[in-house]
């Protein structure tokens, strides 16, 4: 499950840096900066993703290689590391850290509440499913 967690999570962080950072230019990962800063911040969040995406396909064919991967689990899992990562960014990085904004020059508690109530949905639903698929594996024992 935590594989598949670090997978979802680099999914999504994949997802904000092609969307938001390179087809909108709504925000770089840092910016309170010059924007020379702003796009080595993006570089940097680029590689971390495509490391952790790679270590989670060389754990992922592990885990199947050795028959030991749950799908439902791994389903779950992927959820949790999507919402995860979309909780952290909107709560830490735009709130905490103020690292960037969703989007500068307009209200943005819209774009909060959609930001992280996405997050959190997706949250939910993969504890959803790790919790169906633990009662599951318990009545198969």
């Amino acid at each position: 499950m935590l594989v598949c967690a670090m997978i979802g999570a680099a999914v999504m962080a994949a997802v904000d840096e092609i969307v938001f950072h390179q087809i909108l230019h709504w925000h770089h990962f840092y910016d309170r900066s010059t924007s020379g800063a702003a796009l080595v911040s993006d570089g940097l969040l680029h590689t971390a993703e495509l490391l952790a995406l790679v270590a989670g396909a060389v754990l992922f064919s592990d885990l199947r290689r050795r028959r030991v991967l749950s799908p439902a689990h791994a389903r779950g899992g992927f959820f949790l590391g999507l919402g995860a990562f979309q909780l952290f960014d909107g709560v830490v990085d735009h709130k905490l850290l103020r690292v960037h904004q969703i989007r500068y020059g307009v209200d943005v508690t819209p774009y909060d509440w959609a930001w992280n109530l996405a997050g959190l949905a997706l949250l939910l639903v993969g504890v959803g499913i790790v919790v169906r698929a633990g009662r599951r594996g318990r009545r198969r024992s």
